[in-house]
Order: C-alpha cells, then structure tokens, then sequence
C-alpha cells in the first residue's frame, strides 16, 4: 500500500460535484480530507489517499481528467 497527499484546486463548476466521493468509489482508494476549504466560486482540499501506486495513479488521472487541479501536499496538515 502507498499513500500520497494531495491538494485539490476546483473552479466553480467542480465545488458541487462529488468528485472525491466518486474517487473513492470507482478506485480501490481510500480517501482521508485533512484540510478544506470551500465556497461558491472555488475550492481546495488536502487529501490523502491511499492503496496500490498504480490504482492511486489511475485515481489522480481520474481527478485530472475532471478539470481537477492536483499538485503535491505541502504546508500545514493536520497530524
């Protein structure tokens, strides 16, 4: 098992969506919110996901492929 963290940017036409909730169902990973940040017109979160590298690979070129802004975890998570 690997684990990756990730933060997530959406424009507004992403912040209703459940693309996190999808990641988790259509992959065999296990998604953990550690921080977010959400209104109307954007948002971003910092996820963890866990399972196979590859399957955490096809997760992030899901997310991508959703107009998902995905870049490495870095600052102040919760611990």
């Amino acid at each position: 098992m690997a684990r990756r963290r990730l933060k997530l940017i959406f424009g507004p036409s992403l912040v209703k969506e459940p693309v996190i909730y999808q990641l988790g169902k259509q992959f065999e990973i296990v998604t953990n919110i550690r921080r977010a940040d959400v209104s109307k017109e954007q948002g971003w979160v910092m996820l963890e996901i866990t399972g196979e590298p590859e399957e955490l690979e096809r997760g992030v070129g899901y997310l991508e492929s959703r107009g998902v802004k995905v870049e490495p975890a870095e600052g102040d998570l919760v611990e």
